[in-house]
């Protein structure tokens, strides 16, 4: 998994350029429900899916605290 922390995260959606489309919100909540069908999969290394989830619950924490342009402002800049 390429993506190891919050700015990484925050650089991949900027980068899809979907911000029109899919809020940043949203693609947390569904990057979540990926990893989480991720840990099923016995053939991968769940400490790095573990660790994906880790971070997006950060995320998610960070975002309802200062909000998703707050977010994206601060993490786009690192």
């Amino acid at each position: 998994m390429g993506i190891r922390s919050i700015s990484d995260y925050v650089q991949f959606f900027i980068n899809l350029e979907m911000g029109s489309s899919v809020s940043f919100f949203s693609f947390v909540n569904n990057e979540k429900l990926t990893l989480k069908h991720k840990l099923k999969n016995k053939e991968i290394k769940k400490e790095y899916v573990l660790d994906g989830l880790k971070i997006l619950e950060e995320l998610t924490t960070e975002i309802n605290l200062i909000g998703e342009k707050s977010v994206l402002e601060k993490y786009s800049n690192v």
